[in-house]
């Protein structure tokens, strides 16, 4: 069943009848599946796709892991790395157009990350480039050649991340991953328990950092820059960015479907569903629900406020960019601050910039990806005919 509506997706991730696809799901399915891959029993060991009780006992370890402490921290980090990524970008438009996607938007996500969690800065292509095959296990309808793909990619970022742990048990730090060891030694009294654990955690935190943080950048600047007026009022106020960054999410949010899977007969929007069944959240669609959002395919910086000064008063709900309830995006804060750093950064620069040519996007059904965009600065001509007020 395919699930349209707001209230109903956002019903469906409440509910607690409602399940992910584990790995006992997963392993039900029959051995001939796209789910007994070993990509897939791998993303079957990490957060996002653990149930309860499995759930509770990873999640409550790890508090907030993000709180205001570590985000201020890691925004001073975030600051430092955008200057360089965008003098490096700015740098070379000055020879023509050149691609946010592969200076700026995929770079700030891994160095990021990496640093926290003290990953070597040589390894951060590798890492990217995993992270990128990785996903393809959890598309919608992966072909036998991305399956393979995604099972190679898996294979090393196990391999790499079993290596990394056993550097932390020589030799820990200060760093999450030494802290995680530390922690579930404590609760496990296990070594090869302890290890499994930290493995997904880490795995987990690289490909959720990397893959929608990365479009999140780069689509919130497509889409101010697609959206001239959007833009000056962003240019204007700039307390509009994290409003910017909000709408940015709800218009084309960095994954468009979500999975859940009954535990009981039931019923939703009028169409009974027995136990066992699955129910695709279309987040993409459920975005532009005309029930829930007023004009929904008006991209209005504004909307967090009650919509434009001349547009009638807008129904103001939340996006489900984030997902909802206990699989909630653990990330969500440090995503929503790299964005705000990144985007209120590159408005500050004495720059104009364009769209070269249309962005390229990886054909995918889940999860969104731009592979490139390429930018140009507003030459005068241009500029005289779709001046853009910096004030």
């Amino acid at each position: 069943m395919l699930v349209n509506s707001h209230s109903l997706a956002q019903q469906v991730l409440r509910d607690k009848q409602w399940i992910v696809p584990d790995r006992a799901w997963r392993s039900q399915q029959g051995a001939g599946t796209r789910w007994s891959s070993p990509a897939s029993l791998q993303m079957s060991q990490t957060l996002p796709l653990l149930n309860s009780p499995a759930h509770t006992q990873i999640r409550r370890p790890l508090g907030n892991i993000f709180n205001q402490g570590t985000l201020a921290d890691l925004q001073h980090s975030t600051e430092e790395m955008v200057e360089v990524l965008l003098d490096e970008f700015t740098d070379q438009l000055v020879d023509g157009p050149a691609d946010f996607v592969a200076l700026v938007s995929e770079k700030l996500p891994i160095m990021l990350i990496g640093k926290w969690m003290g990953l070597p800065s040589q390894d951060h292509d590798l890492l990217r480039n995993l992270t990128h095959d990785q996903v393809h296990t959890q598309e919608l309808f992966p072909t036998a050649s991305e399956i393979r793909v995604s099972d190679a990619a898996t294979a090393r970022l196990q391999a790499y991340f079993t290596n990394l742990i056993r550097d932390r048990r020589r030799t820990p730090g200060d760093d999450p991953v030494s802290t995680w060891i530390r922690t579930w030694d404590d609760l496990e009294g296990s070594p090869a328990r302890t290890d499994a654990t930290v493995h997904a955690l880490a795995v987990f935190m690289v490909l959720a950092a990397l893959e929608t943080t990365s479009h999140l950048i780069a689509n919130a600047v497509r889409l101010l820059l697609e959206n001239p007026t959007q833009l000056a009022l962003v240019r204007q106020h700039p307390d509009l960015v994290p409003d910017a960054i909000e709408e940015a999410l709800r218009y084309d949010a960095p994954i468009h479907l979500i999975s859940r899977v009954a535990t009981a007969n039931t019923e939703l929007g009028g169409i009974s569903i027995a136990a066992g069944e699955t129910v695709q959240l279309l987040i993409g669609a459920a975005h532009h629900d005309p029930e829930h959002f007023t004009d929904p395919h008006t991209f209005d910086v504004r909307r967090r406020r009650g919509g434009a000064e001349d547009a009638p008063a807008s129904r103001v709900t939340s996006h489900l960019a984030f997902g909802a309830g206990i699989h909630y995006c653990l990330g969500n804060a440090l995503a929503r601050m790299e964005a705000t750093v990144l985007l209120t950064a590159l408005l500050r620069r004495p720059i104009r910039l364009r769209l070269s040519a249309p962005p390229r996007w990886a054909p995918r059904v889940v999860f969104r990806r731009i592979t490139s965009m390429h930018l140009t600065l507003v030459s005068t001509g241009h500029e005289s005919s779709q001046r853009i007020d910096a004030r």
